[in-house]
This record gives structure tokens, sequence and C-alpha cells, in this order.
């Protein structure tokens, strides 16, 4: 029962602390909950669907197929939260400004909306599918009867939605004119930490260098496995022993999306001095 709400535990954290970030940094626009929601049911069914052809996609590029599926879940992403923040920075001022206002624009947010559905859809099913995978080789190897995996699963999901709601919560008190600057940077470094991941995975399966393997070790004094642990690897993409090219895939991942959000919002002030 143990080990099976530690897995739930640590997969649902990781989606809810994206789903909570994500839920706070657009809870300004209009819409965007019944995508969260959207998101969250496909990610759901997407998951079952990973788990009913598991042995398939494990089979996949001589047995890396797994590895290669979390890498292309990760990547596109990584290129939604890209997304997101770009299209934040060039509409984070009219959001601030209208967030009291009942009748926001539906059709600018839009887009970020059906962006929203992608992103959660994709995080739900990657860490869905992780779950079920895990659950399957805990009860393959006799470690535990039905009924202790049921009830282990319920703690576990109840106390990962219960973090991610405290963040969630937490990031709604931010005063308004520093909310948008604090949910960017979470945004930006959720996407970082997904490209690293994504460079993990590819390295695994031997399609990428390690250039560095350990380039630090932390795992003495803040291992992956802990709660502390696993928060950071959530929100920054914390890793205890990572690979010198998840660093240089986490910095370029740094490096493209600010430059991308700068060159939006400096593109947009240029258009509203022009228009006076």
């Amino acid at each position: 029962m143990l080990a099976t709400a530690v897995i739930v535990f640590r997969e649902v954290l990781e989606a809810a602390i994206i789903i909570g970030i994500l839920a706070a940094a657009t809870h300004t626009i209009p819409g965007s909950r019944r995508w969260l929601a959207g998101g969250l049911l496909l990610g759901l069914a997407g998951a079952g669907l990973v788990a009913a052809f598991a042995g398939f996609i494990g089979s996949l590029a001589n047995g890396v197929g797994q590895e290669l599926f979390n890498a292309s879940v990760l990547g596109i992403a990584v290129v939604m939260l890209a997304w997101h923040n770009i299209w934040m920075a060039s509409h984070g001022a009219a959001l601030a400004a209208n967030a009291k206002s009942v009748g926001s624009s539906i059709r600018d947010g839009l887009s970020e909306c059906s962006v929203l559905l992608v992103i959660v859809g994709l995080a739900v099913l990657r860490e869905g599918s992780e779950t079920v995978l895990f659950l399957y080789g805990i009860a393959a190897s006799g470690g535990g009867t039905r009924s202790s995996m049921l009830f282990g699963g319920f703690e576990g999901l109840l106390a990962g939605t219960v973090v991610g709601y405290l963040i969630y919560a937490g990031l709604l008190r931010i005063p308004l004119r520093w909310f948008f600057t604090a949910t960017g940077i979470l945004v930006l470094l959720l996407a970082a930490g997904m490209a690293s991941q994504a460079a993990h995975f590819l390295i695994q399966a031997d399609l990428l260098p390690s250039l560095m393997s350990p380039l630090w070790d932390t795992s003495t004094t803040l291992p992956d496995d802990s709660l502390t642990g696993k928060v950071l690897h959530s929100l920054v993409g914390y890793d205890s022993r990572p690979d010198g090219m998840q660093l240089v895939f986490y910095l370029a991942a740094v490096v493209a999306i600010s430059t991308g959000m700068k060159w939006v919002a400096h593109t947009r002030k240029v258009a509203a001095r022009n228009r006076l």
C-alpha cells in the first residue's frame, strides 16, 4: 500500500503542480477552466490507451519505445509552454488591466485556452501513463493486494492534489502587479525542466551523448525521491545527478523562451507607440 501511495503521490504531484501554475496564470482568461478540465479528461483517456498498449510501446525502437514516447511528449509540452509564455508576454498587460472586468475579450483568450488543453492533456497523459505502468509492475511482482493498492492509490491521489492546490492558492495571493511576472518565471522554469527531462530520456535511448555523467551529485543531501526533491523537480527540473546534456537543454530552453518573450513584448510596445 505504501509503495502504491508514494508512486501515485509523486506522479499526481507533478501533474498537479503544472495544472496549478497554469490555472493561476490564466485565471483571468474567460473559459480557461473548461479548457483545463478538457485537457485533464483527454490526458486521462490517453493514459488509459498508453497503459493498454504498454507492451507494444515498450517494444518499439529496440526496446526504447517508452523513452522515445516520454521524450516526444515532453518536447511537445515544452513548445506549448513556450507559446504560453510568449503569448502572455504580449497580452499580460491587457489581462491585468481587465482582470476585474466581466466582459473581458473571449476572442483574445481563445488561442491561449487551446494551448492550455494541449499542455494539461500532455502533462496528465505522461504522468498518468507512468502511474499505470508503475502500478502494473507492483501488481505483477505481487507487491500488494488489489484493495491495498486501491487504498494507497487514493491516498496518493489526495495528497498530490492537495499540494497542487496549495501552490495554486498561494500564487493567487501574489499582488496583481507582480502576478504575471511570477507565473511567467514559473512557467519558464517548468518548460526548461521538461526540456532537461526530454534530454534525459534521449540519453537513455542512446540518441544523445551525456557529455558528462553526472555533472554533480546531490543525492545524499537532497534525493530525487524526497518530497522537497520531487517538488523542486516538478517546479524547476531539479535532478540530483544530471548529465551535462541536460544542462545544455535546460539553458537553451531558458534562453530561447526568454528571448521570444522579450521580442514579442518589445514589438507590442513599438506597435502601441506607432498607433498614438
